[in-house]
């Protein structure tokens, strides 16, 4: 019998992909730190499995364009409860060598982990453009067209020829065939990398409109209706990216 491992050799071997006759060997290892490794691995691969058929079944809508050779574009939007800024819209292509799992509806991640997939995400997907309707427009339209006119000016943002969309709980103006999908950006993988990609782009331009227009906390809030951003208004009055439409913001006119 060979020379056992220590427990911290077998730490690293739990991070590489240990062989199944590593893995029964360490089972029947009676030191209390090498059982303490294995559940926690077990626990870990469990995760794993859980989180990689969850991926699976928000492919779902994907594999069945990919299973009649079509290629699928995923929309979402961002910004419409906002007092100020812009609507975005993403639309994003995925394959089938798409392998993020961790990616979902962009208000399940944190701030950080969104920043963090961003840039991955960008290199990973097929195609993606974006689509931004200002506060001025919105005003004149209502959110709610705002919100197709971005969905649409990002669909024709795409270099690649889609033959199917999937939408977050909307149509677009488009003669391609389309999927309106309640929670979308929770069910469609390709949906969900949108609303990733859509909120990363939003924030960032919240974040130069709050050198801009200093006061109203636009780099925490992204143009919502926090404390903050009201005592702004109250104090400095509404800007050209306030939607003046909106009932907070409408008080303030003169």
């Amino acid at each position: 019998m060979g020379k056992l491992e220590t427990i911290s050799e077998i730490k690293k071997l739990l991070l590489n992909q240990p062989s199944a006759e590593d893995l029964l060997r360490w089972q029947s290892d009676s030191r209390i730190g090498v059982q303490k490794l294995l559940s926690r691995y077990e626990k870990q691969q469990e995760k794993l499995l859980a989180q990689q058929q969850a991926f699976d079944n928000r492919l779902t809508f994907e594999k069945n364009a990919w299973q009649k050779g079509q290629i699928v574009a995923g929309i979402d939007e961002v910004g419409r409860g906002p007092l100020a800024g812009p609507v975005v819209a993403a639309a994003v292509v995925i394959d089938e060598t798409f392998d993020m799992t961790i990616v979902h509806d962009s208000k399940q991640l944190s701030a950080k982990t969104r920043e963090t997939l961003d840039a991955e995400l960008r290199e990973k997907v097929v195609d993606f453009a974006f689509g931004v309707v200002d506060a001025a427009e919105i005003d004149r339209l209502n959110i709610y067209e705002a919100s197709r006119v971005a969905m649409r000016q990002a669909v024709e943002g795409l270099t690649t020829h889609v033959d199917k969309l999937l939408i977050d709980a909307m149509m677009v103006d488009l003669e391609i065939p389309q999927e309106k999908l309640i929670k979308g950006d929770d069910r469609s993988i390709s949906i969900g990398a949108a609303s990733i990609l859509a909120k990363n782009y939003r924030d960032n331009l919240m974040k130069d409109f709050a050198q801009q227009f200093p006061g109203y906390g636009f780099e925490h809030n992204a143009g919502y209706g926090t404390a903050e951003h009201l005592a702004g208004l109250n104090v400095l009055g509404i800007t050209p990216i306030h939607r003046t439409t909106f009932a907070p913001v409408r008080k303030f006119l003169n």
